[in-house]
């Protein structure tokens, strides 16, 4: 089974998470700006969400990160709970 490792930011709005991503593509540190922005628990620990299946998260989320390859960071991604920017740090076969 196939299993990715992501860490994610948590944010309420898509001009937020594109701001992000954007911040991310001139070279800002991914954990810390989840330790300042995420408005999930994960945030503490720098968006680390460990490992996980198929299934284990909501649709989107898990479709944007099976996708991804290690090292990818993607978003803006819309779920239920707001908009996550994830970024994938290693898939296990």
């Amino acid at each position: 089974m196939v299993r990715v490792k992501a860490s994610h930011i948590l944010v309420k709005t898509e001009s937020e998470a594109k701001q992000l991503m954007k911040q991310l593509a001139d070279g800002d540190d991914f954990a810390k700006l989840a330790k300042l922005h995420s408005q999930c628990p994960s945030g503490r620990s720098g968006g680390d969400l460990g490992y996980f299946g198929k299934g284990q998260m909501v649709k989107p989320f898990e479709d944007a990160a099976f996708k991804a390859k290690a090292g990818d960071v993607v978003g803006p991604v819309k779920t239920q709970f707001g908009w996550h920017v994830i970024k994938v740090t290693d898939v296990k076969n």
